[in-house]
């Protein structure tokens, strides 16, 4: 009873005391992760140049290399146990190839991430999920997401040769507000069936059932504000399927859902919900509000006359409740570094 007394006596100081403990043991596991993936990619790194080293010591080694794999996966598994199948040895060559200087690896990755970066043949699209996992701290799962929805080359689209090469080099950077848009959104997560096109209200329960997923396709920076947010013009009420908030272009986002081809009415209703955001919902440090009107199809001439004199605030992407072909993806992109490449020859 006394011990018990006189800790009730030191409560406040004893939480204090809990506290710094309970930091230092949080930290010091993190840096405990940090220490072993760190040197579990320079060992696996090692283990690679060991292998490639070996493999160009002269045509004796070079004969012996189609066997070389196997045998070491056999070898190193009785010596080590688990974790020198054939496919990990193989890796472990291929990384030490793809990432001759070890160091350019980033510590933040982990060696999954890494398996899913040597899965990507363009050192391109490769390097661009490099630098936005690190921007965005995607894990696997998200990675393999990304990928899979072909980001990369549906950032690229839009794009000119130079700006594919920087957004390979440096990830997506957000600084205007076309940086987040896409075209189309992949909404795959949401398991439709395409032959079952829900309604708009059901789109829009299905979006904010899925949210996590629906901030990751929209991208770094949006934070969910609301649905079917009111506005009251006149005594007339009207309603914006969502609002999002871009913490880095500072801005309100407003987000409206059609179902069918986008018409001209739609691209003015957006406008006026731009106008209302930018008197009556904005403070003196937010930015001009941005609309997006994701659309199952559109008519890009008509998009192009409804939005003339809008400025660059209104957008419509369509948008997919399918996987995108990203071989048909890819070619496109590459027929837009090729077609500039033979303009500047000619």
């Amino acid at each position: 009873m006394k011990d018990n007394v006189s800790l009730d006596n030191l409560q406040p100081d004893y939480q204090q005391l809990l506290g710094k403990i309970s930091t230092t043991y949080t930290v010091g596991q993190v840096k405990a992760t940090k220490a072993v993936n760190t040197q579990l990619l320079d060992t696996y790194w090692q283990i690679g140049q060991h292998i490639v080293n070996f493999e160009q010591g002269g045509n004796t080694r070079a004969e012996y290399g189609k066997a070389l794999i196997s045998n070491l996966a056999k070898d190193l598994s009785l010596l080590h146990g688990k974790g020198f199948s054939a496919s990990n040895v193989k890796r472990f060559r291929q990384f030490y190839l793809t990432y001759p200087i070890g160091a350019t690896v980033s510590h933040q990755l982990t060696w999954s991430h890494i398996v899913e970066f040597l899965k990507i043949d363009d050192p391109l699209e490769r390097s661009f999920y490099e630098k936005q996992t690190q921007l965005e701290n995607w894990n696997v799962r998200e990675l393999v997401r990304q990928k899979n929805t072909a980001l990369f080359q549906r950032l690229a689209l839009s794009k000119n040769k130079e700006e594919i090469l920087q957004l390979s080099a440096q990830g997506q950077e957000i600084a205007k507000p076309i940086d987040i848009l896409k075209d189309p959104y992949v909404f795959e997560f949401l398991k439709i069936p395409e032959e079952q096109l829900p309604s708009e209200q059901e789109l829009e329960n299905h979006l904010c059932n899925n949210l996590q997923q629906f901030l990751l396709e929209l991208g770094k920076g949006f934070t969910y504000v609301g649905r079917q947010y009111r506005m009251t013009i006149n005594n007339k009420h009207y309603r914006v399927d969502l609002v999002f908030y871009h913490r880095i272009l500072r801005c309100f986002v407003l987000i409206d859902l059609k179902i069918n081809e986008v018409q001209h009415d739609d691209i003015g209703q957006m406008n006026l919900y731009l106008g209302y955001f930018a008197s009556e919902e904005n403070t003196e440090t937010d930015n001009p509000p941005i609309g997006i009107i994701l659309s199952k199809d559109k008519d890009e001439l008509l998009v192009e006359y409804a939005t003339y004199g809008m400025g660059s605030q209104l957008f419509v992407s369509q948008y997919q409740l399918y996987l995108p072909d990203k071989n048909d993806l890819i070619k496109l992109v590459n027929n837009t570094l090729q077609s500039e490449d033979d303009n500047k020859k000619n």
